[in-house]
């Protein structure tokens, strides 16, 4: 299976996965031929892109890292939640509960399967930033404390914390949550003040929360150099549970768009985390979150330096940026020419005579 973003979709491809709507609901099943009413109907849902099944990319496989059925309640709870809270309604309560549940689910599920890395493509579903974002932060802030050995009890504990960090942002102004351009000062203060903000509910609303997670919805955009807010903490200042999600935080919503900028690749918004540790980030939880998270998940169609086209089949958990590629195509232009063309396949770490070989990036076709 290949990954295929929503507008170069084609009719007449196969669908490799089930597709689900925002509520859980079924779209499109595996092994569906798309049509073009299928298409338009994945854009107008906002669905980033789907995975297809074709020659090219038989037997390349992967494993999700939590099941659609998680997710999908992750993000509805969440979204009640947060709606429930803006309105002043009571049942946040019986939200928080169904949370808990389905987290403490999630973190079996990744502890059952500690050895999988994420695949970004599989959390980048839907253009829905703030429900989305807040489960993504939350699945990846669970599986690098998994990878840190913390005890089961403490993953749910960041797992709630990191899902709910953004929960102070329902008493900001949402015009200015969405603006497009640069926030005025006061604009800015503002929506600095939403970690304080979500700190105070929860620690009011929610006595059982632990001090800990209470830390990580105020800590969470505090940086260890001192440079964040709202106390300019720095470094053992601040919680374990702050440090991981902040850099969680940061990362998803570099590779999600925003009002105000494009999303970032994945390679590209990992460079930016590596170049900020032991700056923003701490440098041992920037170690562990670089063996979870692979620049190109397998089915990523990438440009190489020498011009060919690729899709990759496996990473390299020791070298993420190196690879095994299944060679598609020699030039990017004979994508749709060339169908004698006979693919096969280049370990970019451990053939010795590709090595001089990188990828350059994502080609979205």
């Amino acid at each position: 299976m290949r990954f295929i973003p929503a507008p170069c979709l084609r009719g007449g491809m196969v669908c490799a996965k089930r597709i689900r709507g925002k509520n859980g609901e079924l779209l499109l099943n595996k092994g569906a031929r798309i049509q073009d009413s299928y298409i338009r109907r994945i854009r107008e849902l906002g669905i980033i892109g789907i995975y297809i099944e074709d020659n090219l990319s038989e037997g390349i496989e992967f494993v999700d890292i939590i099941t659609e059925t998680q997710r999908s309640n992750s993000v509805n709870t969440v979204k009640s939640l947060f709606e429930n809270v803006s309105k002043g309604v009571p049942s946040s309560r019986s939200s928080i509960q169904q949370l808990r549940k389905t987290i403490d689910e999630i973190v079996e599920t990744i502890i059952n399967n500690k050895d999988l890395n994420v695949n970004l493509s599989d959390l980048k579903i839907y253009d829905d930033y703030t429900y989305f974002h807040s489960v993504n932060v939350g699945v990846l802030a669970i599986l690098i404390a998994t990878r840190m050995k913390l005890p089961n009890n403490r993953l749910s504990e960041i797992g709630m914390a990191a899902m709910l960090h953004d929960v102070g942002k329902v008493f900001v102004n949402k015009q200015i949550l969405n603006k497009p351009g640069k926030l005025s000062d006061e604009e800015f203060s503002e929506m600095k003040s939403h970690s304080e903000r979500g700190f105070e509910f929860l620690r009011f609303g929610f006595p059982s929360f632990s001090q800990d997670m209470l830390r990580a919805i105020m800590e969470h955009h505090e940086r260890i150099d001192g440079n964040g807010y709202p106390a300019s903490k720095r470094s053992g200042q601040i919680s374990e549970y702050a440090r991981i999600i902040s850099l969680v935080d940061v990362f998803d919503a570099l590779t999600s768009d925003r009002p105000y900028r494009r999303a970032l690749t994945p390679s590209d918004a990992i460079e930016y985390i590596m170049a900020e540790s032991n700056k923003a980030f701490d440098p041992i939880i920037t170690k562990f979150f670089l063996s979870c998270v692979m620049p190109y998940s397998p089915g990523t169609t990438v440009r190489l330096s020498n011009g060919w086209v690729g899709i990759v089949v496996r990473n390299n958990f020791e070298a993420s940026l190196r690879p095994l590629v299944r060679v598609i195509r020699h030039q990017v232009a004979e994508l749709e020419s060339d169908n004698d063309f006979k693919p096969y396949e280049i370990d970019l770490l451990n053939d010795k005579t590709n090595l001089g070989i990188t990828i350059l990036g994502h080609i979205d076709r």
